[in-house]
């Protein structure tokens, strides 16, 4: 009843469609690529499935799309191992449908979406080896970063900074050029992982 009710709301939004619903991970494995999905919203209550198995699934399936987690609550360590394992977002099934319409728009986008109310677990949680030698950011790589975190995407960051949003988007190619990731998901990651102390 929720995935239903959610699919007609969603509809409702100017430039979203429904490419296709499935009951279980399993199902939804086999479906996506048919159906042409850009995003999947993925819930963390499967029963018997886990939602990190689905990640790790369509990502050796070759899924190019990204996975939008939607979740009553998740741990910390479980949002540290969905973020590893890929997701572009999570959000709480708390938020209005405008908030996660947003979220489905800007993950879309490239960008990634994270409820701040894990940003404190994951600071703390994150267990991580640094390695011996390590980029050194900049005042500006610092601040883009912290921007980041607060779930902004590349032009509200450049609003902030009074800015162009090509100059952001530059800033974030020279970060992950310095950091070694291709991806705004993996720049999240290894920031938190390797570098939090200096932000």
């Amino acid at each position: 009843m929720f995935r239903e009710g959610l699919a007609r709301v969603i509809e409702k939004h100017p430039g979203l469609r429904i490419a296709g619903q499935c009951g279980s991970a399993s199902e939804a494995l086999a479906a996506i690529e048919a159906c042409g999905a850009t995003v999947v919203l993925l819930d963390v209550d499967l029963g018997a499935e886990r939602a990190i198995d689905f990640v790790l699934g369509a990502r050796q399936s070759g899924f190019g799309g990204r996975i939008l987690v939607v979740t009553a609550g998740v741990g910390d360590q479980e949002a540290i191992r969905l973020i590893e394992a890929g997701v572009a977002g999570i959000v709480h099934k708390q938020q209005s449908t405008d908030v996660l319409c947003s979220a489905i728009r800007q993950v879309a986008a490239g960008e990634v979406w994270l409820e701040k109310t894990y940003l404190g677990g994951l600071f703390r949680s994150v267990d991580r080896l640094r390695p011996a030698t390590r980029a050194r950011l900049t005042e500006r790589d610092r601040t883009v970063l912290r921007l980041i975190f607060q779930g902004l995407t590349n032009r509200e960051i450049a609003g902030r900074l009074d800015v162009t949003e090509g100059a952001i988007k530059s800033s974030l190619r020279h970060l992950c050029g310095k950091l070694g990731v291709r991806t705004r998901a993996q720049l999240v990651k290894v920031a938190l992982e390797q570098y939090r102390e200096q932000l």
